[in-house]
């Protein structure tokens, strides 16, 4: 299962990488028209703090530290740093994901959601399908602006 879950979350991190790398303007990134409310920027910036925090940090150990009003917030970041962060995404998940023993998957998730009732495996796929929803949301943007 961690198998699979790894090869997906690297096939969607590789399609954001390549949604950011897709805006002609660099400056589109950040745009945010009609009643589209998040830019691509601060979606990217979303969906890397989302899983350095809940993977990264919480099942794996790093020292990420979220700031979740800033993934928002923030504006302007360069694609280039973008790019950077998704890599290192990419490569955080490949050192971490293929080690988490059965025992941890089986284990309920922080109280942070549902109460801690779901299990760590359940919660991985729900991280993932978090992922596709907003990698479906900056393509929808893309579109619209490029």
């Amino acid at each position: 299962m961690l198998d699979s879950l790894s090869k997906l979350y690297d096939r969607d991190l590789l399609k954001l990488k390549s949604e950011i790398e897709a805006y002609k303007n660099e400056a589109d990134l950040w745009l945010i028209k009609a009643e589209i409310s998040n830019s691509a920027g601060n979606l990217c910036l979303h969906l890397i703090g989302n899983l350095n925090h809940y993977i990264g940090h919480q099942l794996g150990g790093t020292d990420y530290q979220r700031n979740r009003p800033l993934e928002f917030s923030d504006k302007n970041v360069p694609r280039t740093v973008l790019i950077e962060k998704i890599e290192a995404t990419r490569a955080m998940l490949k050192s971490i994901l293929p080690n988490l023993s059965s025992e941890t998957l089986a284990q309920n998730h922080t109280e942070e959601f549902y109460g801690g009732n779901d299990t760590n495996e359940f919660f991985l796929i729900h991280l993932l399908s978090h992922l596709n929803y907003h990698l479906g949301q900056i393509n929808y943007h893309r579109r619209l602006i490029n």
